[in-house]
């Protein structure tokens, strides 16, 4: 969703690789920067906070590096909504997912053994209140309208920032510290670490997700019905 303006299109090939490189940086991000936390420190505040300032930073790089590339989805809530609002074709749509769930496994999986730990450790954090899954919700739909908000200003260079900013303060004010990915919830049941999710759990995230994907839908053509002027965006480019 981010990807600037080319005059060739990357190959699918490339576009898929791309997406497994940033999902699978972003999983060793999330759950590297969990465990690192929790052997600092045990105290659970400043545990969070470590793992969300990781994480941010981890996004913000990796939408920058690869995004020009592929869009820098990382997340099939963002590829299945581009699909929907007819933004992506289906074949680039199934090699998106494949790419995400399988950068996202492998991520984890290194996470894991870059720090000792087995390669599959299956989580045993309950994560499965009805309180959560709002949270997930809230996540869900909140990280779409920003990202569409921004591209849709025409300011895809500022998403990159805008959606580390996001995620980093979701950790906060979500109950559920904003997963807000169905990718990154598969692979976050393979680490029973600080980022870990019980696998019985990940099924209600995902519903969750795709119920936070489906009111972007709805959403994102009212709230964004209007382009921004080409005046208006003339003067910001200058």
């Amino acid at each position: 969703m981010v990807r600037e303006g080319t005059n060739v299109q990357p190959a699918l090939r490339q576009r898929a690789l791309a997406e497994f490189l940033g999902t699978h940086f972003l999983l060793v991000g999330v759950i590297g920067s969990g465990i690192m936390a929790q052997r600092l420190s045990d105290d659970v505040g400043l545990q969070l906070l470590q793992n969300a300032f990781a994480t941010s930073g981890i996004l913000a790089a990796i939408i920058l590096a690869f995004g020009w590339i592929s869009g820098a989805h990382f997340n099939p809530a963002v590829t299945l909504l581009a699909r929907a609002l007819d933004e992506l074709d289906s074949t680039t749509a199934v090699a998106y997912l494949g790419a995400q769930l399988g950068g996202a496994i492998s991520g984890a999986l290194v996470a894991n053994i870059m720090f000792d730990l087995p390669a599959v450790n299956l989580s045993t954090t309950e994560r499965g209140s009805l309180n959560l899954l709002l949270g997930e919700v809230v996540a869900t739909l909140g990280l779409l309208l920003i990202i569409w908000g921004v591209v849709r200003a025409g300011r895809a260079d500022a998403a990159p920032y805008a959606v580390a900013a996001y995620i980093g303060g979701a950790y906060y004010f979500t109950s559920s510290t904003s997963f807000a990915n169905p990718a990154v919830t598969v692979a976050r049941t393979l680490s029973d670490t600080f980022a870990g999710i019980k696998p019985s759990s990940a099924p209600g995230f995902i519903v969750a997700q795709l119920l936070g994907t489906t009111l972007a839908l709805v959403l994102i053509p009212v709230v964004f019905a209007h382009d921004p002027s080409p005046t208006r965006q003339g003067s910001r480019d200058r």
